[in-house]
């Protein structure tokens, strides 16, 4: 049982009981308030989608894979100075990251070179995880709940764009490519893995062809890009071809929840 604090012969009223909103039996609360608070600043942003940066949070300015933070800045710029001209109510193919350095940091500091906005879904961890301060502050989010983190990285996306990195990087990639191959998402979401030289030495995707564990086609689900033109090249080519066709104009912000990769289930 709960032992609630009473003042004067009250107890608080529930949503303000921090003994029970911390409790085992309030759980089901903190995971929906990790998905309210943030639709409630996408909404007040004006945030319709966005363009997600994966990569190792080792990879730094200076010092081993360093072309990697360098692309990915240059890279979140360009995308950001081009989706600042897309005529829309709202904000466009918005930069999103982990919230954390290496990669993500460089996501979001090209963003903000840009003078865009820029969003950081951030996660408690023993190392490596710090808020970087180029996230746009009103977008700089802390979640303890790795589902919930996850949830946001899907919800809002139209495109990956998928940086070297180590186990957490690989469960991102694979866990999109599963929704994609099983077709359980509704609308495209365009998948870039930069760096193929990398990525074609750590993970041997025709290996799973020829052994019949995925289908030639499913290898047609994402594409390489070895720099930030031919990436942006691939990005614009398909975020124009399924997202900005004139005959599909998209809602007001408020008026809905934001567009997303709906399930189609």
């Amino acid at each position: 049982m709960i032992e609630d604090i009473v003042n004067d012969g009250r107890r608080p009223v529930a949503y303000l009981n921090e003994t029970f909103l911390e409790s085992p039996d309030a759980r089901g609360l903190r995971i929906l308030s990790e998905y309210l608070e943030p639709l409630s600043h996408f909404r007040d942003e004006k945030i319709q989608d966005t363009i997600v940066f994966f990569g190792s949070a080792r990879i730094c300015e200076e010092g081993l894979l360093s072309e990697y933070y360098r692309d990915a800045r240059t890279l979140a710029r360009l995308i950001t100075e081009w989706s600042s001209k897309v005529e829309a109510p709202f904000h466009r193919f918005v930069i999103c990251s982990g919230g954390g350095p290496g990669i993500m940091e460089a996501a979001n500091r090209g963003a903000s070179d840009a003078g865009g906005k820029t969003i950081g879904l951030n996660i408690g961890l023993p190392f490596e995880q710090r808020p970087n301060p180029f996230i746009t502050p009103e977008l700089s989010f802390e979640f303890h709940y790795f589902f919930m983190r996850k949830f946001w990285f899907a919800y809002l996306a139209k495109a990956l764009v998928i940086f070297p990195g180590g186990f957490g990087t690989m469960d991102e990639l694979f866990e999109i490519l599963t929704l994609a191959q099983t077709r359980k998402l509704e609308s495209k979401i365009v998948i870039v893995l930069y760096g193929s030289k990398f990525w074609k030495e750590v993970l041997n995707f025709e290996a799973l062809v020829k052994h019949g564990t995925i289908d030639a086609e499913d290898l047609r689900l994402f594409q390489y890009a070895d720099d930030p033109e031919t990436a942006l090249g691939i990005l614009q080519e398909q975020l124009i071809k399924h997202f900005l066709e004139p005959e599909k104009p998209m809602p007001e912000p408020g008026t809905e929840t934001p567009q997303i990769a709906k399930s189609r289930v």
